[in-house]
Protein backbone atom coordinates (compact mmCIF):
# COMPACT_ATOMS: atom_id res chain seq x y z
CA UNK A 1 0.00 0.00 0.00
CA UNK A 2 2.85 2.36 0.73
CA UNK A 3 4.20 1.92 -2.81
CA UNK A 4 1.08 3.56 -4.24
CA UNK A 5 1.31 7.31 -4.45
CA UNK A 6 -2.24 8.25 -3.52
CA UNK A 7 -4.32 6.33 -1.02
CA UNK A 8 -7.84 7.42 -0.26
CA UNK A 9 -8.68 8.70 3.20
CA UNK A 10 -11.35 6.00 3.52
CA UNK A 11 -8.70 3.31 3.07
CA UNK A 12 -6.45 4.89 5.73
CA UNK A 13 -9.45 5.02 8.09
CA UNK A 14 -10.07 1.30 7.51
CA UNK A 15 -6.41 0.54 8.17
CA UNK A 16 -6.59 2.51 11.43
CA UNK A 17 -9.78 0.70 12.45
CA UNK A 18 -8.15 -2.69 11.85
CA UNK A 19 -5.09 -1.62 13.86
CA UNK A 20 -7.25 -0.52 16.78
CA UNK A 21 -9.28 -3.72 16.73
CA UNK A 22 -6.05 -5.73 16.60
CA UNK A 23 -4.85 -3.89 19.72
CA UNK A 24 -7.99 -5.03 21.56
CA UNK A 25 -10.10 -1.88 21.37
CA UNK A 26 -13.87 -2.28 21.47
CA UNK A 27 -15.88 -1.44 18.36
CA UNK A 28 -17.38 1.66 19.96
CA UNK A 29 -13.98 2.96 21.10
CA UNK A 30 -12.38 2.22 17.70
CA UNK A 31 -15.23 4.07 15.98
CA UNK A 32 -14.78 7.11 18.21
CA UNK A 33 -11.01 7.12 17.71
CA UNK A 34 -11.34 6.76 13.92
CA UNK A 35 -14.08 9.37 13.71
CA UNK A 36 -16.74 7.06 12.34
CA UNK A 37 -19.73 4.99 13.46
CA UNK A 38 -19.67 1.58 15.19
CA UNK A 39 -21.69 0.18 12.28
CA UNK A 40 -18.78 0.90 9.89
CA UNK A 41 -16.29 -0.70 12.30
CA UNK A 42 -18.48 -3.80 12.53
CA UNK A 43 -18.77 -3.98 8.73
CA UNK A 44 -15.01 -3.64 8.22
CA UNK A 45 -14.32 -6.29 10.89
CA UNK A 46 -16.78 -8.71 9.26
CA UNK A 47 -15.25 -8.12 5.82
CA UNK A 48 -11.76 -8.74 7.25
CA UNK A 49 -12.82 -11.99 8.91
CA UNK A 50 -14.65 -13.20 5.79
CA UNK A 51 -12.20 -12.20 3.06
CA UNK A 52 -8.93 -10.99 4.51
CA UNK A 53 -7.09 -7.68 4.46
CA UNK A 54 -7.66 -6.62 0.85
CA UNK A 55 -11.38 -7.37 1.11
CA UNK A 56 -11.62 -5.23 4.25
CA UNK A 57 -9.71 -2.31 2.72
CA UNK A 58 -11.48 -2.41 -0.66
CA UNK A 59 -14.54 -0.51 -1.78
CA UNK A 60 -18.02 -1.97 -1.79
CA UNK A 61 -19.60 -2.24 -5.20
CA UNK A 62 -22.05 0.62 -5.55
CA UNK A 63 -25.38 -0.28 -7.12
CA UNK A 64 -26.27 1.46 -10.35
CA UNK A 65 -29.71 3.04 -10.52
CA UNK A 66 -32.28 1.46 -12.78
CA UNK A 67 -32.70 3.01 -16.23
CA UNK A 68 -35.59 5.43 -16.43
CA UNK A 69 -36.43 4.64 -20.05
CA UNK A 70 -36.60 1.18 -21.58
CA UNK A 71 -35.65 0.43 -25.21
CA UNK A 72 -39.24 0.76 -26.45
CA UNK A 73 -39.69 4.16 -24.84
CA UNK A 74 -36.33 5.38 -26.17
CA UNK A 75 -37.24 4.24 -29.68
CA UNK A 76 -40.58 6.05 -29.47
CA UNK A 77 -38.89 9.27 -28.29
CA UNK A 78 -36.25 9.04 -31.03
CA UNK A 79 -38.97 8.55 -33.65
CA UNK A 80 -40.87 11.54 -32.23
CA UNK A 81 -37.75 13.73 -32.35
CA UNK A 82 -36.97 12.73 -35.94
CA UNK A 83 -40.36 14.11 -36.98
CA UNK A 84 -41.01 17.86 -37.29
CA UNK A 85 -41.61 19.74 -34.03
CA UNK A 86 -45.16 20.54 -32.90
CA UNK A 87 -46.98 23.43 -34.56
CA UNK A 88 -45.80 26.79 -33.31
CA UNK A 89 -42.31 25.51 -32.52
CA UNK A 90 -39.30 25.96 -34.78
CA UNK A 91 -37.16 23.24 -33.19
CA UNK A 92 -37.13 20.56 -30.51
CA UNK A 93 -35.67 21.38 -27.11
CA UNK A 94 -35.01 18.89 -24.35
CA UNK A 95 -37.79 20.42 -22.24
CA UNK A 96 -40.22 20.23 -25.18
CA UNK A 97 -39.26 16.60 -25.85
CA UNK A 98 -39.90 15.69 -22.19
CA UNK A 99 -43.24 17.51 -22.24
CA UNK A 100 -44.37 15.92 -25.52
CA UNK A 101 -43.28 12.42 -24.42
CA UNK A 102 -45.50 12.77 -21.37
CA UNK A 103 -48.39 14.27 -23.36
CA UNK A 104 -48.26 11.49 -25.99
CA UNK A 105 -48.22 8.80 -23.29
CA UNK A 106 -44.76 7.45 -24.11
CA UNK A 107 -43.72 7.85 -20.48
CA UNK A 108 -45.60 8.94 -17.37
CA UNK A 109 -42.99 11.48 -16.35
CA UNK A 110 -39.48 12.15 -17.59
CA UNK A 111 -37.00 14.90 -16.86
CA UNK A 112 -35.08 17.14 -19.21
CA UNK A 113 -31.72 15.68 -18.12
CA UNK A 114 -32.87 12.12 -18.84
CA UNK A 115 -33.85 13.21 -22.34
CA UNK A 116 -30.52 15.00 -22.83
CA UNK A 117 -28.52 11.92 -21.83
CA UNK A 118 -30.65 9.65 -24.03
CA UNK A 119 -30.18 11.95 -27.04
CA UNK A 120 -26.42 12.07 -26.43
CA UNK A 121 -26.27 8.28 -26.25
CA UNK A 122 -28.05 8.10 -29.63
CA UNK A 123 -25.92 10.97 -31.00
CA UNK A 124 -29.01 13.04 -31.86
CA UNK A 125 -29.10 16.83 -31.90
CA UNK A 126 -32.64 17.80 -32.89
CA UNK A 127 -32.05 21.47 -32.12
CA UNK A 128 -29.27 21.68 -34.71
CA UNK A 129 -30.13 22.02 -38.37
CA UNK A 130 -27.91 20.02 -40.70
CA UNK A 131 -26.63 22.04 -43.60
CA UNK A 132 -25.51 19.69 -46.30
CA UNK A 133 -23.54 21.21 -49.16
CA UNK A 134 -23.97 19.39 -52.45
CA UNK A 135 -22.17 20.13 -55.67
CA UNK A 136 -24.24 21.49 -58.53
CA UNK A 137 -25.44 18.87 -60.99
CA UNK A 138 -24.34 16.03 -58.69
Amino acid sequence: MLARKAVKARVWRRVRILQLLDQGWTMADAATAAGTYPREVRRIRQRFLAGGLFEALGEDARPKPARLLDARQEAAIVAMVCAPPPPGRAEWSTALIAQEAGRRGIVAKVGRETIRRMLKRHELKPWREKNVVRPEGG
